[in-house]
């Protein structure tokens, strides 16, 4: 069962990063002529708006999933990495667990900057906001999947 959890949590983080990264990459700093046959062209004239709501709800169940594999994390893999004194890997998964708090702290200001019609004013706004969520998400997949493969990684 649990591998079943794990698997749907990472299944939802990939769905996630993929949506988040279409949308910072489509809010980036736009070439002022685009480039039809370009596929960074193609990657940043998407529809932004259209990915808020989906974010937020992956975000939150990416979270809840996590959240529900927390206690096993705690009594396999932390005694692991406190058996093998690494430190920094339980440091790196405190980062994580914060990363998380922090980022469904900003999902409301993040939807809120993101309903329609979409404010001119607010466009760097929601630039940075969406660039925030990303590098959180992408913190959180890659320390996840480090952590996740730590036995096989340190033997």
């Amino acid at each position: 069962m649990i591998q079943l959890m794990i698997m749907v949590h990472v299944l939802m983080a990939v769905v996630l990063l993929g949506a988040l990264t279409h949308q910072a990459f489509s809010v980036a700093r736009r070439p002022r002529v685009p480039d039809p046959n370009s596929m960074i062209s193609r990657y940043r004239n998407v529809s932004s708006p259209v990915f808020t709501n989906t974010i937020i709800v992956l975000f939150v169940a990416t979270t809840i999933m996590g959240g529900l594999l927390y206690p096993r994390y705690r009594i396999d893999v932390r005694t692991t990495l406190e058996d093998l004194q690494l430190r920094g890997a339980n440091g790196l998964f405190e980062i994580k667990e914060h990363f998380a708090a922090v980022g469904l702290g900003l999902l409301p200001a993040y939807w809120l900057f993101w309903r329609q019609p979409l404010v001119p004013d607010f466009a760097s706004t929601r630039k940075y906001l969406t660039w925030m969520l990303t590098f959180i998400v992408w913190w959180n997949f890659l320390v996840g999947e480090y952590l996740n493969n730590i036995k096989g990684l340190y033997p």
